[in-house]
């Protein structure tokens, strides 16, 4: 195992604070893992964590140890992407995250495509519908649609997605086809809601007669998978609002119908994070560029 390895799972366990989580990461097994903190505790002559059965704690020669470690790793990331900028073929490991529906339409198709114009650079693409914290899990880019938290992360838009509200002909047979978000609103409709860690209640925003306007809707399921939702839409079991990119095909093809035509749900945006240092890195900018100009294309013409 070389050294630059253990400092690499070093950081990984002190950000994830879990053996297992980092190890996954790493695609090592947890012994692997543990294998290296214990060489690495060997070279340097002190504990970096404290560990039990059931929590794993930085001392605090962990905690100073990962800040050099951090400059290290950062170190060698930029003279990776300087050889690769100087020889136009960059080269090294993107980290890349996006929601389930654009990660499986928009990106993860045009992957094998990047691969061969980029053979140096390898991409690890994680799909989740859940929130995602770019610095805390090792990411590069995190593709996401609607609003970022606040951060000090740069963002970059890709484009303005349209939205439906949908739903099966055996549901608008079996409880009718409502023509506004208030026909919704009142009840009388099961509503299929992504739930996002944190949401306490579901909300619609709807373009009306008077303006935007906030509809609160109920629902008996939900999932943070988007992709279920459009399978319980599928199923008649309710209505789905959903980014036109992600149906196109169920509503060219009549196994999904758009509803409250009256009062179409608000475009949301598509956009990418990353940090500055990456936008300074010639995979990470590639990759970005590349991606971009195919999603646009897909995104604008749904």
């Amino acid at each position: 195992m070389s050294y630059l390895d253990n400092i690499r799972t070093f950081v990984r366990i002190f950000e994830l604070g879990n053996m297992s989580a980092a190890a996954r990461d790493q695609r090592i097994s947890p012994a692997v893992a543990s294998a290296r903190i214990s060489q690495l505790e060997a070279h340097l002559e002190v504990r970096l964590f404290q560990r039990t059965t059931r929590s794993l704690t930085a001392t605090e020669q962990g905690r100073i140890f990962y800040a050099g470690a951090c400059k290290v790793l950062e170190a060698v990331e930029t003279a990776e992407a300087d050889i690769g900028d100087a020889t136009e073929n960059p080269r090294g490991t993107l980290h890349v995250a996006a929601p389930l529906g654009v990660g499986r339409r928009l990106i993860a198709p045009h992957i094998p495509e990047f691969a061969a114009q980029y053979p140096l650079v390898d991409v690890r693409l994680r799909l989740s519908d859940r929130k995602i914290d770019l610095t805390a899990e090792g990411l590069d880019i995190a593709f996401f649609l609607g609003r970022p938290a606040d951060s000090n992360l740069r963002i970059r838009k890709v484009a303005d997605c349209r939205r439906v509200l949908c739903a099966s002909p055996a549901y608008i047979a079996a409880h009718g086809h409502p023509k506004t978000g208030a026909e919704i609103e009142r009840g009388r409709h099961n509503c299929l809601n992504l739930r996002f860690p944190g949401a306490t209640e579901f909300q619609w925003e709807l373009q009306t007669s008077e303006g935007h306007r906030k509809f609160d809707v109920r629902g008996r399921f939900e999932s943070d998978d988007g992709d279920v939702l459009t399978d319980w839409a599928l199923f008649g079991a309710g209505i789905a609002l959903k980014p036109v990119f992600e149906v196109a095909d169920y509503l060219q093809s009549g196994a999904l119908v758009v509803v409250a035509e009256d009062t179409p749900p608000l475009p949301v945006q598509m956009a990418c994070l990353y940090t500055h240092r990456r936008h300074q890195d010639p995979k990470a900018r590639l990759f970005m560029e590349f991606m971009i100009e195919r999603m646009t294309s897909i995104v604008r013409a749904a």
